[in-house]
Parts: structure tokens; sequence; C-alpha cells
């Protein structure tokens, strides 16, 4: 009964806090805004120099910009001094956020030089993606060395609670998902697929958050996965055996089809190449794609209430919208781990086809 009850209050938690933004735009202090559906789902879904407050177009919380000017000067400040189109004076080097889109630069930091023109600096800053990052990396440390420290105080005795969570979804990765398929070489790469599959499980959990530290786009980021899938791409190719790097200069197929013409060792080399791009677009696009149809989902209270100038239009659209996207939350969260494991798996497969024909497969007893 008390879930219920709980469940209930923050629905009508989550319902005025919607209300409460929907009424700060609709009867702003200049009157009726517009709202800009593609600047909106953009700007909540890229990386920034501040963490956006929970409904609060203007509060924001600074992190550090560290920055190397043209003439190779450091520069460290907070990013309150240039939020708003602001330009913040450090000595003899001005910087500003870009608000020039035709300059490629809309959303970075720059540098303003003498002929008023804008240079892009060498920029070191700890942006909301950066920040949650190291969010990420602290929890997962702190989840591992919590279940150590349990297990070398207490033994074999089985946690509870949180820690029994983590030793059942531990002990699901690893020996049904990494010890079948590397066999005898699981020892040897299951700390890095583990640490993989918690990682990139956090950063998904963590952007469905909307408060700080959540909120970050993490894995709808491209960057962010491109570096995850060069990661698998560089155990799996530099630890390959003489027999994985042979199929691929020398396969076994008739000489004909590799030789004069390299067809399939051409054929061969692609399919490296694709391996970690599989890895990539899959995470980034299935992550971002939910962040997306959640925001989407919100902005039809103000599209349909700028569209039909009705209150009543936008709480009926509130409610609806409302329930929608905490269904699509909820769906989020099963995805979240659904995409953490896919990455897992296909990370685990190609690492043990680069050692194909080194290890044995271990036998498992039901």
């Amino acid at each position: 009964m008390k879930k219920v009850i709980t469940a209930i209050v923050a629905l009508v938690i989550l319902a005025l806090m919607v209300w409460g933004y929907f009424q700060n735009v609709s009867h702003g202090e200049q009157g009726e805004s517009k709202v800009n559906p593609k600047e909106s789902i953009f700007e909540h879904l890229g990386d920034a120099y501040g963490w956006e407050v929970p409904f609060s177009h203007t509060m924001r919380i600074p992190l550090p910009v560290i920055a190397f000017a043209q003439d190779g000067s450091l520069h460290c400040f907070m990013s309150c001094r240039v939020t708003g189109g602001d330009t913040y004076k450090d000595g003899d080097s001005s910087f500003k956020i870009s608000t020039d889109e035709e300059g490629g630069y809309k959303g970075k930091l720059v540098q303003i030089l003498d002929d008023g023109s804008e240079y892009r600096p060498w920029d070191f800053s700890i942006t909301k993606n950066v920040l949650g990052i190291l969010i990420a990396a602290v929890l997962v440390i702190i989840m591992a060395m919590s279940l150590r420290k349990w297990y070398r105080r207490e033994g074999m005795k089985g946690p509870k609670g949180f820690k029994g969570m983590l030793e059942v979804v531990i002990d699901f990765v690893y020996t049904d998902t990494i010890k079948p398929v590397m066999g005898a070489e699981a020892p040897k790469y299951g700390p890095y697929l583990l640490t993989a599959f918690f990682f990139i499980l956090t950063m998904n959990l963590l952007g469905l958050i909307v408060i700080f530290p959540g909120g970050a786009n993490l894995t709808g980021n491209l960057a962010v996965t491109m570096v995850l899938a060069l990661i698998t791409f560089a155990v799996t190719n530099l630890t390959g055996t003489k027999h994985y790097w042979k199929e691929i200069f020398w396969p076994d197929v008739p000489t004909a089809l590799k030789c004069p013409v390299p067809m399939m060792q051409l054929i061969e080399f692609i399919g490296i190449l694709t391996k970690p791009l599989a890895l990539m677009v899959r995470l980034f696009a299935n992550m971002l794609g939910g962040h997306m149809v959640v925001i989407v989902l919100i902005l039809l209270i103000f599209i349909f209430t700028n569209s039909f100038h009705s209150v009543a239009v936008g709480s009926g659209t509130a409610v609806f919208s409302v329930f929608l996207a905490l269904f699509m939350l909820l769906l989020d969260t099963l995805v979240s781990f659904i995409q953490a494991y896919v990455f897992t798996l296909l990370s685990t497969i190609f690492i043990s086809m680069a050692h194909e024909g080194k290890h044995e497969t271990v036998e498992i007893k039901e």
C-alpha cells in the first residue's frame, strides 16, 4: 500500500512540476512565448558548459572552463562567466559561447580576436558530458569496491539488498554470457567486459534522471559510443592470434578469390572496421531515440497550446504527455539494460573470434 501511495504522490508532483513549467513558458514576463521544438530537443540532448537546473532555462550549475588561447596561454574560469551570451575578459584574451551558426562553432567556447573574429581554442573544459562520465566511473568503482569489501569481510556468504542484486547481475553476465563464449579466456577478458557492461548501464540510467547528477545524454553522444567501440576494437585486434590475422590476410578460400586480386582480403579488412562501427551506432541510436521520444512527448504540451491558444487543450495534453512520457521512461530503463548487455555480448563475440583456435570451450554443467 505504501508503494502505491508513493507512486501516486510522485505522479502528482511530476504533473505539478510539468504544469509549473508550462505556466512559466506560456505566461512569462514577456507574454506568450513560442517554443522551437528542434532547438529544445538539441539543447537537451547536446553537451553544454553548465548543468541545467530542472524546469529553468536561466539557472545553470557552473562548470570549470579550461582553454588555451591563440597565444598558448592557459585560462581557467567558471562557465557562469560566459553563459547568456556574455563575454569574459581574462587578461589579454576574451572568451564567449558562440551563437554564430554560420561559423560552425555554435554552442562552443570561442576566443574573440582583436579584429572581432572568432577563434576556436584548445578546449579541455569539464563540460556536462565530461562530468557525467566521471560521475558514472566513480559510481562503478564504488559498486565494485563495495562488493569486494563485502566478500573480504563475509567470505562466501551471499550479500543482500543492492549488493545481492549486483551479484546476480555479475553472475548472469559472466557465467551465462562471457564464459560460454570466451571459454578458458574468460578470466582474462572478463574484467574488461564486466566493466564495460556496468559503465554503459550506469551512463544509460543516469541519462534518465532529470536532476543532477543525471540528465547528461552520454550514450546518446556519438563521441562517447565511438570511444567505447574503439576500446573493444583495440582489445580485439591487439590481442588477436596468428590464426586470426591469417584468416584476414590469407583466408582459406580458393586462390582465385585472394590472388592476384585481393578481393577476400579487402572484404575481411572491411569486416574489421564494421564491427566497432556496429557497436558505436547501435548503442548511440537506441539511447538517443529513447531520449528524443520522451522530450517530444513533453514538447507536445507547448506545441498544442501554442497552436490552439487554449489552456484547456494544454492541460489535457499535459496529462496525456506526462503519463506517456513516464511509460517511455520505464521502457527506456529496460532498454538501458538491454543495450548494455548487447554491447557486452557483441564485444565478447568479437574478442572471442580473434582468439579462435586458441582456447577450449568450457563445459557448462546444468
